[in-house]
């Protein structure tokens, strides 16, 4: 862990999504502090449609910065996160989404962006953890920092209204949660560690890397972001009243003692599910699979938290 003192040297590059609305001078309240606190003026980079966070991340990365800034979502963060992944190189987060995740769980301030700036700029670098999860057997995978899930969690965020989110924030998701209530669990299979499978019939399994969501909910309690553990949660309830013992669980902010709850907790997970699920990482939607394979790399990230 380091702390920064100023230096004319230094400069940072920001990774920022435009799609975001938000009721301040972004580009002007981080030219001003970087000034303020002895830094470049810094590089600004726009994500795409096309390219999310990733390509902009490796043209900084090439620029030769000090730093990289995410300047999103949760969605924006993931995607930057997982090119500065096994790299020196810190990241910064300035959060502009609706959830927030990661920066709840860092103990980032999430409605003070100037705060957010001189913490980026002049904060103490922490390693944490960050999960690869691969799809289907498919590719590399994709890197998640707060949570991925398969089932109803992510069919919950694949059909919330952006529009409705936009106007009422987190509370959208809550809407889409209802509308999903209905629905039957799928079998499927859960294996920790390589271990022998354990049969499930569920209507959601999330792996977490940490814990807190939004409305001061701990979806995954005791959750550390650097234990170079994955936390594992199976939800099973029994129609629709049986998601309120889920949900009274989750409000006490204690593991819940409700028996269509389980937890788990391993290095490497792979969930396989009967017949394919959505999915979902960090708050993206990311389609339909049958299997979901996570496997945590431990302190592969460093971020810039609040100085001690």
């Amino acid at each position: 862990m380091t702390e920064f003192a100023p230096s004319a040297s230094r400069r940072a590059a920001v990774v920022w999504n435009p799609s975001k609305k938000f009721s301040f001078d972004l580009v002007s309240l981080v030219e001003d502090a970087c000034a303020e606190n002895g830094w470049q003026p810094p590089l600004w980079m726009e994500t795409t449609l096309e390219d999310p966070g990733a390509g902009q991340t490796q043209q900084a990365l090439d620029a030769g910065v000090d730093l990289v800034i995410a300047a999103g979502g949760d969605g924006t963060v993931r995607r930057v996160a997982g090119r500065l992944a096994d790299t020196d190189m810190p990241l910064g987060v300035i959060p502009l989404g609706t959830g927030n995740l990661l920066a709840r769980n860092l103990d980032l301030p999430v409605d003070d962006p100037e705060t957010a700036v001189r913490i980026a700029l002049t904060g103490r670098d922490r390693n944490i953890d960050a999960v690869r999860a691969v799809v289907d057997g498919s590719g590399d995978g994709a890197v998640f920092l707060v949570m991925a899930g398969l089932g109803f969690d992510a069919a919950v965020i694949g059909g919330t209204d952006d529009g409705l989110k936009d106007r009422i924030g987190w509370l959208a998701y809550v809407e889409a949660g209802l509308r999903n209530l209905p629905g039957k669990p799928v079998r499927a299979t859960l294996s920790i560690d390589g271990g022998k499978p354990v049969a499930l019939r569920m209507r959601s399994v999330m792996g977490g890397n940490c814990g807190k969501i939004q409305g001061g909910f701990e979806m995954f309690p005791g959750a550390q972001i650097d234990d170079g553990l994955l936390d594992i949660m199976t939800i099973s309830p029994r129609g629709r009243l049986g998601w309120l013992g889920v949900l009274a669980g989750l409000a006490k902010r204690g593991r819940s003692v409700d028996p269509s709850v389980d937890y788990y907790q391993g290095k490497e997970v792979e969930i396989t599910a009967a017949r394919p699920q959505e999915m979902q990482l960090d708050g993206d939607h990311i389609g339909l699979g049958s299997r979901l394979s996570m496997r945590v790399d431990p302190g592969a990230l460093l971020v810039r938290v609040a100085a001690d």
